[in-house]
Formats: C-alpha cells, sequence, structure tokens
C-alpha cells in the first residue's frame, strides 16, 4: 500500500508530466525544439509533439493506475533517462528557451533529470 507521500509524489509527477505535455503541444512548442539533439532523425517539430503526447499519457497513468503502478513508474522513469540526452544538448550547445535562459539554469536542470527518475521509481513501488 503506497504511502501518503508516495501518493503526493505520484500525483504531483503526473501533474507535471501533464502540464509538460500540453506545453509541448502549445504555448511552449517553439522552446522545445531547441532541446532536441540534431542526431535525432526526423523534423524536431514531430518530436516535440510525440513527446508530449508521451508525456501526457504518462502523466495519465501515474495519476489513473492502481494495479500496474511500478510498471507505470518505471515507465515515466525510462522516458525522463531518455529525454535527458536533450537536456544535455541544449546545455552544451547553449539554447535558451523560456524558463533556461543561462548557463546555470541550463546546468542546473541536469541534475534534477536524476531526481525525477528516483522520485517516479519511488512513487510506484509498493
Amino acid at each position: 500500500m503506497a504511502t501518503t507521500a508516495q501518493t503526493i509524489t505520484r500525483s504531483a509527477l503526473g501533474g507535471l508530466l501533464l502540464f509538460t505535455g500540453v506545453a509541448h503541444l502549445t504555448f511552449a512548442r517553439r522552446g522545445f525544439r531547441v532541446a532536441v539533439p540534431e542526431w535525432v532523425p526526423g523534423d524536431p517539430d514531430a518530436t516535440v509533439v510525440a513527446s508530449g503526447w508521451a508525456e501526457i499519457a504518462l502523466g495519465a497513468a501515474l495519476l489513473l493506475a492502481r494495479r500496474r503502478r511500478r510498471g507505470v513508474g518505471r515507465l515515466v522513469a525510462l522516458f525522463f533517462i531518455a529525454v535527458f540526452p536533450g537536456n544535455v544538448s541544449q546545455w552544451t550547445h547553449h539554447r535558451s528557451a523560456p524558463g533556461l535562459d543561462t548557463e546555470m539554469k541550463r546546468f542546473g536542470r541536469l541534475f534534477l533529470q536524476p531526481v525525477l527518475v528516483l522520485l517516479a521509481l519511488w512513487a510506484t513501488r509498493d
């Protein structure tokens, strides 16, 4: 049975993913394109749209899953790992985006990703 802290964390991560997913598809779409590394095949905008839909699906799953929480947590953790190269690329190529307009902010975000991975795993374990 999940603790209250796990439930709050899972809900917060789910809400964050839903918000970010909607942002990918709407008002922040251009800003997310700068994080797509050059080595990712295809159109950067298509990558942003696909990752936005993935975030929406994962956020909803975190909020709604009951029996398969652990599996959802693993998928969310894998997603956070998968987008990490984009964060590194944005930092190393000095690309600004809303809220990430300095080297220190872009560098600092790199340390948030492992925390998100750990929180996703912890919040969904039994």
